[in-house]
């Protein structure tokens, strides 16, 4: 299982944000769009992940003028990214072993997807839901 299996079933469409967009742009699209985390990119590069828990850190440290900064200055970076090919598990443990909970997904220097620890977590329990279900009726049949 790959992380290009778990993209297949999308449309492509990543949402995104520039470097020179303010903390409170991409602040707002995180709520407009209802996820949790962006990725920042400069000339078509992924340079950053701006998420909710930056937002919190960065509030909490420097008030709310952080909010018209440009979210460059809030993002983690540099971004922890995997490709295609990239094993689901070996996704899971790269996330558990960093401790992050979102994954540009980079084909050459093509941001081609996004995914979360639960779009992992859901990929893999429904895979075991179905070998189970594949192995239950075996069982009854014989």
């Amino acid at each position: 299982m790959t992380i290009a299996n778990i993209l297949s079933g999308r449309d492509g469409a990543v949402h995104q944000c520039t470097c020179s967009a303010t903390v409170r742009d991409a602040a707002n699209l995180l709520a407009e769009k209802r996820i949790g985390a962006l990725p920042i990119v400069r000339d078509g590069e992924v340079v950053g992940i701006f998420s909710e828990r930056d937002l919190v850190y960065r509030l909490h440290s420097d008030g709310p003028d952080i909010l018209d900064q440009p979210v460059e200055k809030a993002m983690t970076a540099p971004a922890i990214t995997v490709s295609p090919d990239t094993q689901v598990m070996s996704a899971l443990s790269l996330m558990s072993r960093r401790r992050i909970r979102h994954l540009p997904v980079i084909d050459g220097d093509v941001l081609v997807g996004f995914v979360s620890i639960g779009d992992l977590v859901k990929y893999r329990i429904d895979k075991i839901e179905g070998e189970a279900a594949a192995l239950r009726d075996y069982i009854q049949s014989v």
